[in-house]
């Protein structure tokens, strides 16, 4: 447990000091997803941007000290600068950019719960952790309750909120022109996903998160996770059933009295173990879905 915390420190948050040679080596990679359209990666959660004679449009901002790596990227697709930048939600490596980029003219666009979580302190209670609240830069200027919509570059791009997933804050962008969907962290590809129960996620918000993606989705539809590789309605559908998989198993073990200590032992992953391999263990998400049924109301 003390190595998982000190993992997600660094995944989540960044230090000055802990962060100065780490982001030191990181290399980010530009991937070209369809016309005028690229994922980045580098450390934290994957980035989209749309380039075009109206400028670029860019989803998410990875960590701080990633900002200039990225717009030195970025500048390489595009002679323009970020006009808007739409948050999937509101987890540092994904937000960790917005102040740089809304310095240089960009205009950043999220769900309200985002700007709510931003501008507070606030306590991620699986890791005991606590993350200060923001400055105004970093903070949306358009936000969203439902859904939205954006007209730039000749694209529809279309905001959907869906309800308690990852987080209580989590936006779909789907780029309904170019058939691409960047589901932000409501999807880790092949991996257990992080559901931070502590700001409004739950387990049947994260899977009715995916069966509304899977909704927008066809065989032809390009799948942006907020952590992996490029991925499609196949490998989506097997992250749904793996969640459904999951939550049966454990839902079980619960109507016959099973503690949390005895589902780690039970084998409960039983088919999925490769995907306990990544940022979130298979003892960890046994222990997200335990405590998610386990709440006081």
């Amino acid at each position: 447990m003390k190595l998982f915390k000190i993992l997600y420190l660094l995944f989540l948050t960044v230090s000055t000091i802990n962060a100065q040679g780490r982001f030191d080596e990181v290399e980010v990679v530009t991937t070209k997803v369809t016309n005028e359209l690229y994922m980045l990666q580098g450390a934290g959660g994957n980035i989209a941007i749309l380039t075009g004679d109206d400028g670029v449009l860019m989803v998410d901002s990875q960590f701080a000290d990633l900002s200039e790596k990225n717009k030195a990227a970025i500048k390489k697709l595009s002679d323009h600068k970020v006009n808007f930048l739409i948050n999937t939600h509101w987890h540092g490596d994904h937000t960790g950019g917005n102040e740089a980029f809304a310095e240089d003219g960009a205009i950043i666009v999220a769900h309200q719960n985002v700007k709510n979580r931003l501008s507070k302190d606030e306590l991620i209670q699986a890791f005991s952790r606590e993350i200060k609240a923001k400055p105004k830069g970093f903070w949306p200027v358009i936000s969203y309750n439902e859904d939205m919509q954006l007209h730039f570059n000749e694209e529809e791009v279309i905001l959907i909120h869906v309800h308690n997933a990852h987080t209580d804050g989590d936006g779909l962008v789907y780029f309904a022109d170019r058939n691409v969907l960047h589901m932000g962290d409501t999807y880790f590809q092949g991996k257990f996903p992080f559901i931070d129960l502590s700001t409004g996620g739950s387990v049947d918000g994260l899977i009715e998160a995916v069966q509304a993606a899977m909704m927008l989705c066809d065989t032809e539809t390009i799948i942006i996770p907020g952590h992996g590789a490029l991925s499609d309605k196949k490998e989506l559908f097997e992250y749904y059933t793996m969640l459904v998989t999951m939550k049966h198993r454990v839902m079980t073990a619960i109507v016959e009295g099973k503690t949390v200590d005895d589902i780690k032992t039970m084998g409960l992953d039983e088919g999925y173990e490769a995907w306990g391999t990544g940022f979130i263990s298979s003892e960890k998400m046994l222990d997200q879905i335990w405590t998610d049924y386990n709440r006081e109301e």
